[in-house]
């Protein structure tokens, strides 16, 4: 069947296409995105505002008309954490449902981490051991860790690159205090949790997923997505680790024009480097591989799991 997965993110809105059925690999049919960046649209108080909803529906009419385009027999729309944490969350739904149709299902900062978990397993297969997974949203930074499907530990963090640049990095480029400031913040609450994992003992291998880490490897000479899902791309501590200051110095527009960089992640990648980079360093990590799959293929995957 032709499946479909609508991700209303706190960076973009994806429409997924994929054509799929139990037992085998979904192949991607088509991709639809729209970036509306719902992470910086929150109003002082907290709650996204009457033109930020306004532009998710558009947007949301917009990926409905793609699916049906292509024919998507199956819809699976569901909103992380902009949406999940928005001060007027259930008025956001309620007016998505009622002027689209489309129920969105709002996903556990938890859940996000373990279908990403879930798909970076059935990626890399039982022969990668013992797995921790990293994945850097525009508003959270979700970590799994497990030998099995479901993790052992899953935590998401409010570490997202756009939620963090928003809060902490106002200048272009950002001044030295706020890039300290900022760093000191991620280093105090990825601290926190490493207990929590650390006492399963170290990972086997370590994957990243997420278009933040994606860009951070290629700034680090991984190849190119025109290259292929299947070439490995890998991130070395020591390379992100000299990336970082340079970064800092960087406006959004100089960023944009490094390899791999695209204009709308551009002013949010020192956030994204600085939170993988106190990750890798506080979990011990000298490399990880870049994981193709994340949160939408263990969406698909596990209602493909259900269908079985």
């Amino acid at each position: 069947m032709r499946l479909g997965v609508l991700d209303v993110g706190s960076n973009t809105v994806h429409l997924l296409v994929v054509d799929a059925h139990p037992g085998a690999r979904p192949l991607p049919a088509h991709s639809h995105k729209a970036e509306l960046r719902l992470a910086q649209l929150l109003d002082a108080s907290g709650a996204i505002g009457s033109d930020g909803v306004d532009r998710l529906v558009a947007v949301v009419r917009e990926a409905l008309q793609a699916a049906e385009d292509k024919g998507v027999e199956d819809l699976l729309p569901f909103a992380t954490s902009a949406v999940r944490e928005a001060d007027n969350a259930d008025d956001v739904l309620a007016r998505v449902q009622e002027e689209t149709g489309v129920r969105l299902q709002v996903l556990s900062g938890a859940e996000e981490a373990r279908l990403t978990f879930l798909a970076a397993r059935r990626w890399f297969g039982w022969s990668a051991g013992k797995l921790l997974v990293l994945d850097i949203g525009g508003g959270s930074l979700e970590i799994g860790y497990g030998i099995d499907e479901e993790p052992d530990a899953a935590v998401s963090l409010p570490l997202g690159a756009g939620r963090l640049t928003a809060g902490w990095l106002p200048g272009d480029p950002p001044t030295a205090d706020d890039v300290r400031a900022l760093r000191r913040h991620v280093r105090t609450e990825i601290a926190r949790t490493v207990g929590e994992f650390s006492r399963f003992g170290a990972p086997d291998h370590v994957v990243a997923t997420s278009k933040t880490f994606k860009q951070l490897a290629r700034l680090a000479g991984a190849p190119r997505s025109t290259e292929g899902l299947y070439v490995q791309r890998e991130l070395k501590r020591e390379s992100l680790e000299s990336w970082v200051p340079r970064l800092s110095g960087m406006t959004a527009g100089e960023r944009s024009e490094l390899p791999g960089v695209s204009d709308g992640r551009s002013g949010q990648l020192l956030a994204g480097a600085l939170v993988a980079e106190g990750a890798m360093d506080l979990f011990g990590v000298e490399r990880l591989e870049i994981c193709p799959w994340a949160l939408r293929e263990g969406v698909i995957l596990r209602r493909l799991d259900h269908m079985g």
